[in-house]
């Protein structure tokens, strides 16, 4: 069994509602050792730190608000919303970034709650999640802003360009990975060796992007060593030595207790 951390699950979701528990304990016995439950609206934030806190030690929680919701961002509500999160221990600002694919909330709105919680994350020094999605140039322009502040984040479930995460490395961020690495489109082989041994991440984004062989199901925790053996075999080096590369990264990045 290898020891393993999932960067990036939505543990919070209405998908794991009845069987949430049984779901951690899959990943548990499947070697999970470090599970990011992401809060991406203050609801789903209060639902992960209860998850959390049944889980001490295994589960960990974020808070923010994801660029589809963009548009309910309110200055007099979520800032403090974020703040107390972090208070009661949530690990990280976000998920939260920009979205021009599907454009639910307008650019203007989602850039706005963005560099909102841009700031709390260096006001609270806590590091972000980030998602970007067909939107490259203003993740780029906000790479090099932030850089200077000492903001550090990770570019979640990556998909972008080469030069998208150049810029989010050279910024000092982590460029994290999920299953959609598995699929058969899936052409880029040089994004998956670039990123450095210290700036990488690996995720489910649970209960999304299932990796092959379970493509078209509910995703969870415990399928990230498919993700795991796909980007071992393209870097050259064996599962156990990734799995344990990112268990560490993702314990440096979060700061979680080491175990």
């Amino acid at each position: 069994m290898t020891a393993f951390a999932d960067s990036h699950v939505h543990l919070a979701s209405a998908a794991f509602t009845d069987d949430v528990d049984a779901v951690i304990e899959r990943a548990r016995a499947a070697g999970a050792r470090a599970l990011v439950c992401i809060g991406e609206s203050p609801a789903a934030a209060a639902r992960a730190r209860d998850i959390a806190r049944r889980y001490p030690g295994l589960v960990y929680h974020t808070c923010g608000l994801h660029p589809h919701d963009a548009g309910e961002w309110d200055d007099a509500v979520h800032p403090d919303a974020i703040r107390e999160a972090v208070g009661l221990g949530a690990v990280a600002v976000g998920e939260c970034g920009l979205d021009y694919h599907y454009d639910h909330a307008p650019r203007v709105v989602q850039r706005r709650a963005l560099d909102a919680q841009l700031a709390l994350a260096a006001e609270l020094n806590r590091p972000v999640v980030l998602h970007t999605r067909d939107a490259e140039d203003d993740t780029r322009d906000m790479l090099r802003a932030v850089a200077s502040a000492g903001v550090c984040g990770v570019l979640h479930c990556f998909t972008g360009s080469q030069a998208l995460a150049q810029a989010g490395l050279e910024a000092g961020w982590h460029v994290s990975f999920s299953g959609i690495v598995t699929f058969r489109n899936w052409h880029d082989e040089r994004l998956l060796t670039m990123v450095p041994d210290d700036r990488l991440l690996v995720e489910s984004d649970a209960p999304y992007l299932s990796p092959i062989p379970n493509r078209g199901k509910r995703n969870e925790s415990a399928w990230v060593p498919f993700t795991l053996q796909r980007l071992s075999h393209v870097r050259g080096c064996t599962v156990d030595e990734l799995a344990n590369l990112t268990l560490r990264n993702t314990q440096s990045f979060f700061r979680l207790p080491l175990r």
